[in-house]
């Protein structure tokens, strides 16, 4: 497989915060930092690897609640442009539900479709797919992607938020759909899967195969 992977779901909202590494390297590439953000630190100090980069799916509070606290000075922040805005101003961002923004980390970097992010030994592939959020982006790398909250293990994201589009995240999941079956998928929430196991049982994704 050439890599490791964590996850830290020890949260009101059970959100994974998944820990990437490349096996035998001491760096780390920690996905969507919501919650407990020393105790994920602990988690990777006890293992003698330390935390070169945070990738945030989306902009809602239990994805980067503890964005701030995380990444501090010295950590890189990536999230999506359009989601951006949720990191000092969610009311303006649209919300609608709260008006609770993290904060935006110095070393925030704006990222788009097609981009990549290089850190911990990875190459990971920026995929924009809105519906859930405006900004909702997929991380691929190798043969796996974080989907955040696009798809989950026999169910998908909500599409009801006031800044949701439900016309975006059906066009997000046919997008999906393109990724070859043995990816494995990575969720915001919930049990791993993969894009074959989905694409044949989920029933949010068989009206559109």
């Amino acid at each position: 497989m050439g890599f490791s992977l964590d996850v830290f779901s020890d949260n009101p909202y059970l959100t994974n915060c998944w820990m990437l590494a490349r096996e035998g390297g001491e760096e780390v590439l920690v996905i969507d930092p919501g919650f407990e953000a020393e105790r994920v630190h602990g988690i990777l100090s006890k293992a003698g690897l330390k935390a070169v980069a945070a990738l945030a799916t989306h902009g809602h509070g239990d994805h980067v609640g503890a964005v701030m606290a995380f990444c501090g000075n010295d950590i890189p922040l990536y999230i999506h442009e359009e989601d951006e805005l949720a990191l000092t101003d969610a009311a303006a961002w649209g919300a609608g539900y709260g008006t609770y923004s993290p904060g935006r980390p110095p070393l925030t970097r704006a990222i788009k479709d097609g981009d990549t992010v290089e850190a911990a030994g990875f190459t990971v592939e920026v995929i924009h797919t809105p519906g859930h959020t405006p900004g909702s982006v997929c991380y691929r790398f190798d043969d796996s992607v974080f989907s955040g909250d696009l798809v989950f293990a026999g169910s998908i994201g909500r599409y009801d938020f006031p800044n949701s589009s439900e016309e975006a995240m059906f066009a997000s999941l046919r997008r999906f759909l393109e990724l070859p079956d043995e990816v494995q998928v990575l969720p915001g929430h919930m049990a791993t899967t993969t894009v074959g196991r989905e694409r044949r049982s989920n029933p949010f994704l068989l009206q559109l195969v």
